[in-house]
């Protein structure tokens, strides 16, 4: 079996490598070239990645970074998406991204690097590509502030959009409910929640509201989507709980389906706060 400095050299002329890859080349036990891995990376020779080869991690070298990028082919199609966007973007603000972006960003450690920022005395998290240097993401971040508007401009901005969403909202109520339209109001009308807003993003499939309900502390406001589809998966609640925060209100979501064992796993953790029903 090769020793514990022909392993070293190994992995510094081949890495990032998996035992697997060491053990064709030089012979010898997976668990106890695992084992010399391990002793190196403690001792502060190697590093080990987050990202994995089946269920092994990966071992590499000091100057070897640049060639994890390598890795992305193992990453998953979501963590995949993420990684081009912050590879393009070099660096991203947490809160501006979409729930489902600021997961996988969380899951790429490897090439995600969180950087902690004071934004008008709070902190915030921005996250760094991995190759990008301190330096150059601390410029890209003051260029994004020097492109947010002033407060006047962003009132300029969003009156129009209010008017305009206001005429839509009287257009829509004063047209006929059928379909799934009439469903969501029987629904409503059975609950007693009422319907202060309403939005058809697509006919007979896609609603937005914004409705009051009524509980035990007093009347909440709730921002609906409802969806007449048969299964729904984690983007369906995710855009709904994003636009639920950026209105600063709880989401109620309505499906006349299933939801997926994904979205499932994810109401509990990623989407606190979400009341789902269907109907």
């Amino acid at each position: 079996m090769a020793n514990k400095e022909t392993i070293l050299q190994f992995v510094k002329s081949r890495g990032p490598i998996i035992p697997n890859q060491i053990k064709k080349e030089v012979g010898g036990e997976t668990y106890l070239i695992s084992a010399v891995l391990s002793e190196l990376a403690k001792d502060g020779l190697i590093k080990i990645s987050y990202t994995k080869i089946g269920a092994s991690p990966t071992y590499y070298a000091s100057g070897q970074e640049f060639k994890l990028q390598e890795l992305k082919k193992y990453l998953n199609e979501k963590d995949q998406r993420t990684f081009d966007l912050l590879r393009q973007k070099k660096v991203l603000r947490d809160k501006n991204q979409e729930m489902l972006v600021r997961v996988s960003l969380r899951n790429i450690k490897d090439f995600a690097k969180p950087l902690e920022v004071k934004v008008k005395g709070e902190k915030e998290i921005f996250w760094k590509w991995y190759l990008t240097l301190k330096d150059e993401a601390a410029d890209l971040i003051k260029k994004q502030f020097a492109r947010l508007p002033t407060k006047e401009e962003v009132k300029k901005e969003i009156k129009p959009d209010i008017k305009e969403e206001k005429q839509k909202i009287l257009k829509r109520t004063e047209t006929s409910k059928e379909g799934f339209l009439k469903r969501l109001y029987d629904y409503f009308e059975e609950k007693k929640i009422e319907v202060i807003e309403e939005e058809v993003i697509r006919k007979n499939s896609d609603i937005e509201f914004q409705v009051i309900i009524s509980s035990s502390v007093g009347n909440i406001e709730y921002f609906c989507k409802a969806k007449n589809k048969k299964r729904c998966n984690d983007g369906d609640l995710s855009s709904a709980y994003i636009k639920g925060q950026s209105l600063k209100l709880p989401v109620l979501f309505i499906t006349t389906g299933e939801i997926t064992k994904k979205a499932k796993e994810m109401l509990g953790k990623e989407f606190k706060g979400l009341v789902l029903k269907k109907i």
